[in-house]
């Protein structure tokens, strides 16, 4: 689906097993990565890129993993039960297991709780339907390698680590605690709350955007006015004042050249900014639908620290900006003549 597209690569717009997470809030992959290291730049947005400061898009990847599942079901091919590998015809998004008929029943009869869909069911839906079942019954694993399969429901605010009964209990390090799924909420509530900062925000960003446009538009036009003006005086004097006129558009083309190159600048820095706005919040949206919540607790710092970034940015007043938006110097010297 196209509002599913987004899980590809910015940069090259194609599938990759290693998507980046930078600090600009844009998903490269490697490839697009390596090609921007002679410049250090993000393609996107022409923000520095750290060095080795990037992460694992892991929203991105589970959600391809989550889509390679979906893609299988709607094709219908070598479709097997997981525990007998017969003909599978239902899907526990709990146990993430395709099961035949017999097998169904004593997985229902044994899991209760668990949700588990027809193969038609599921075709009949849509892939955001599948992805949002599948994002409720992924678990958080504990942060103690050994307790690996162990449920958890505990968050530490101490050390800010997800955790398993035992060591919320046997381990006094541990203090004070929280539920889990509270922590995780409260973090998508916390890069909400941040995502509509920066949509209040934008709005100053793309007012100096606009406002650059014009003014680069007003470079353009006062240089081709001044261009005509200087050969319509310059053919009245011909033979005495040639070489006059040869410097006086050297003198123009070298103001316009150098109120382009700032003005380039500017807009692109603006244009960065937004571009990384945009990223900031097409994330944290995508978070809000289809985030786990131990994709939520992994990102959520680094997330939080770029928008962060973000919000303490403020846009340069078109008033404070200063060019050579005039051609005083060249009138003098027409004046003068």
């Amino acid at each position: 689906e196209d509002d599913l597209q987004f899980i590809c690569c910015e940069g090259c717009q194609q599938e990759s097993p290693n998507l980046k997470l930078l600090t600009c809030l844009h998903t490269l992959c490697l490839r697009c990565l390596s090609k921007s290291k002679p410049d250090g730049q993000c393609p996107m947005c022409w923000m520095a890129i750290p060095q080795a400061n990037s992460m694992d898009n892991l929203l991105f990847t589970s959600l391809k993993a989550r889509l390679k599942v979906y893609k299988k079901i709607m094709d219908g091919v070598d479709l097997l039960c997981d525990n007998c590998k017969e003909a599978a015809e239902f899907w526990c998004f709990e146990c993430q297991e395709f099961l035949c008929t017999k097998c169904f029943r004593a997985h229902r009869h044994y899991l209760k709780g668990h949700e588990v869909k027809r193969m038609m069911d599921i075709r009949a839906g849509s892939a955001k339907d599948f992805l949002k079942g599948t994002r409720k019954t992924s678990n958080l694993s504990c942060s103690n390698p050994t307790h690996k399969n162990h449920t958890v429901s505990i968050y530490c605010q101490k050390c800010e680590k997800a955790l398993c009964c035992s060591c919320a209990l046997l381990d006094s390090h541990h203090a004070p605690f929280c539920e889990l799924r509270s922590e995780s909420q409260r973090r998508q509530e916390e890069l909400g709350s941040m995502q509509r900062e920066l949509r209040r925000r934008r709005s100053s960003f793309e007012a100096t955007y606009t406002v650059l446009q014009e003014e680069a538009s007003r470079l353009e036009e006062a240089q081709r006015e001044m261009r005509e003006l200087i050969r319509q005086r310059v053919e009245q004097l011909v033979g005495l004042i040639r070489r006059e006129e040869e410097e006086l558009l050297g003198l123009v083309e070298a103001r316009q050249e150098q109120g382009r190159r700032e003005l380039a600048r500017e807009l692109q820095g603006v244009e960065g900014v937004l571009r990384r706005m945009e990223a900031g919040e097409r994330l944290v949206e995508k978070m809000r639908l289809y985030a786990t919540e131990q994709e939520v607790m992994d990102m959520q710092p680094f997330i939080k620290s770029s928008l962060q970034e973000l919000q303490r940015l403020q846009p340069l007043a078109a008033k404070d900006q200063t060019w050579p938006r005039n051609f005083a110097e060249c009138r003098g010297r027409l004046q003068a003549l």
